[in-house]
C-alpha cells in the first residue's frame, strides 16, 4: 500500500483519533497495527487486553499511577525556556525536560505504569527488552519499587555501547540477559523476549518499552506516555504565553513522540519526528523508517519497516542505540500516511553537532537520541524565523559518554585563566 491515505479517508481517521476512537475494535489506527501473533502468545495478549481494560482507566488505578508519577517519578517535569539556543537560531526555544524524570528519560512513565498493571494481574516476574538502557534502567527501577524480579533482554552490540546503564540495570535488582542473535540491537531483544514470555505467558509479565508490537501494546504505552504533551501544553499556555508553532520529538519505535504529540495533535502545531539518519541513504546506513522504508509485519504489527525487496527486514544503523531500530510504531505510521505528523531525519553528525551546541550555551547534556530533534529543530528554525518551538528533551546523555568519548570534545582555553 501507499504511505499516504487519501484526503478523505485521512480526515475522517483523524476525527476517530480525537475522539479517542483510535485503535479500533480490531487495535488498528487506519490500516496500521492490529495483531498478528503466534497462536501460542494469543491468550497471553488477550489477558493483557482485558487487564487493560479492567484496570487502565479504574480510578483506584489512575489515582495509585499518579501518586507514583509525582512521588517518586518526579512529575512534573519542568518546562524550561532556553534563551542562548533561542537567540542564535531566531526562535523562541522551549525545552519539555523528561531528562529531569527519575532514571533519566520519559522511559519510566511508561514502566511504572506497566509494573503497576503487572501487580494487579498477578505476574510472578517482568521481563523487558532495551536499546540504549533507558527502558532497561525504568524496568528495573519500576520492579523494584513494586517489588517484582525483573530480567532485561539487551543486544550485546548496545550492551557494549551502554555499558553505564547496563551496570545500572544491575544494581537496580535486575537480570540482564545478553542477546547474541540476530542483529544483536533492539529488534533482537524484543524477538528473544517474546520468545521468553510463550514459555510462561500467565506467569511472566512483558513490560515493552516502546509504542510498538501487537495490539494492545501501541494503545497502553501512548496511554502511560501522554503524561508529557499533557503538561507540555499546559506548561506552554502558563510560562509561554501560549502554544507552540512546533513541537520536535526523536522518533525510534515512538514512545517518546507519541506521548509528546498525541496530546497535540487537536491544535494548530506542526508536528515534526525526527529519525535517525546514520550515515547515509542506502539499506543497512540508517534507522529512517518513515522516510525509506516500506509496509510490512514486524513483531506483531502491520507497520512501516526497512526491509528489502523480498521483504527481510534490514539490519540498521545509528549513532544512537534508542533509534537503532528497523521499524516503528503503527500510530506514528498512521499519522505520516494522514498527513497530521512530518517525519525528517537528522544524521549522526548533526546530531553529535546538536548535542554539543546544547552542552555549550545551555549547560544540558541531552542523550544521542534526543539530540536528533535538536539538529532538526535548529534547521526548521532558521526556515521559518522568529517561531515559538518546543522539544522534547526525552532523556540525558550520561549513558551516551562510552560514545562520546570516542569524539573528543574540543579543548578550550581562556585568557586570564
Amino acid at each position: 500500500m501507499k504511505l499516504q491515505l487519501g484526503a478523505d479517508e485521512a480526515q475522517k481517521l483523524l476525527a476517530a483519533q480525537l475522539k479517542g476512537e483510535l485503535p479500533d475494535e480490531r487495535g488498528r489506527f487506519g490500516p496500521f497495527g492490529g495483531r498478528y501473533v503466534p497462536e501460542t502468545l494469543v491468550p497471553a495478549f488477550e489477558r493483557l487486553e482485558a487487564g487493560i481494560q479492567q484496570y487502565l482507566h479504574d480510578p483506584e488505578f489512575q489515582d495509585e499511577f499518579r501518586r507514583q508519577l509525582r512521588e517518586w517519578v518526579g512529575r512534573p517535569t519542568a518546562l524550561t525556556h532556553a534563551p542562548q539556543l533561542s537567540e542564535r537560531w531566531g526562535a523562541d526555544v522551549w525545552l519539555k525536560r523528561e531528562d529531569l524524570a527519575h532514571t533519566g528519560a520519559h522511559k519510566i512513565n511508561n514502566a511504572i505504569g506497566q509494573a503497576l498493571l503487572a501487580k494487579r494481574l498477578g505476574a510472578k516476574r517482568v521481563i523487558a527488552e532495551t536499546g540504549a538502557g533507558q527502558h532497561g534502567v525504568a524496568s528495573a527501577a519500576a520492579c523494584a519499587r513494586v517489588g517484582l524480579p525483573c530480567s532485561v533482554y539487551m543486544g550485546a552490540v548496545d550492551i557494549e555501547r551502554q555499558a553505564p546503564n547496563v551496570d545500572r540495570m544491575r544494581r537496580l535488582g535486575a537480570e540482564v540477559v545478553a542477546v547474541e542473535t540476530g542483529d544483536k540491537t533492539l529488534r533482537a531483544a524484543i524477538d528473544e523476549a517474546l520468545r521468553k514470555w510463550v514459555t510462561d505467558p500467565s506467569g511472566i509479565y512483558y513490560l515493552l518499552g516502546s509504542a510498538v508490537g501487537a495490539h494492545p501494546y501501541p494503545y497502553l504505552v501512548r496511554e502511560l506516555q501522554s503524561v508529557i504533551g499533557a503538561e507540555a501544553r499546559q506548561q506552554m499556555i502558563e510560562q509561554a504565553g501560549g502554544l507552540p508553532d512546533a513541537a520536535f520529538a526523536c522518533v525510534g519505535g515512538g514512545s517518546n513522540a507519541i506521548g509528546l504529540f498525541y496530546p497535540l495533535l487537536g491544535d494548530d502545531i506542526e508536528l515534526i519526528g525526527v529519525e535517525a539518519g546514520g550515515t547515509g541513504s542506502g539499506l543497512g546506513q540508517n534507522s529512517a523508517t518513515l522516510a525509506t522504508g516500506t509496509p510490512g509485519v514486524l513483531q506483531g504489527s502491520y507497520t512501516v519497516i526497512l526491509q528489502d525487496d523480498d521483504g527481510q527486514v534490514q539490519e540498521t544503523h545509528s549513532i544512537s542505540a534508542g533509534l537503532d531500530y528497523s521499524g516503528v510504531g503503527p500510530e506514528h505510521a498512521f499519522l505520516k500516511a494522514a498527513g497530521r505528523v512530518n517525519y525528517v531525519s537528522a544524521t549522526d553528525d548533526e546530531a553529535l553537532e546538536a548535542l554539543e551546541e546544547l552542552c555549550e550555551t545551555e549547560g544540558i547534556l541531552t542523550a544521542l537520541e534526543t539530540a536528533h530533534a535538536f539538529a532538526s529543530a535548529r534547521d526548521w528554525s532558521q526556515k521559518n524565523p522568529g517561531k515559538r518551538i518546543l522539544i522534547g528533551n526525552s532523556g540525558r546523555g550520561d549513558k551516551d559518554m562510552p560514545t562520546l568519548t570516542k569524539f573528543p570534545a574540543r579543548v578550550r582555553t581562556y585568557a586570564g585563566a
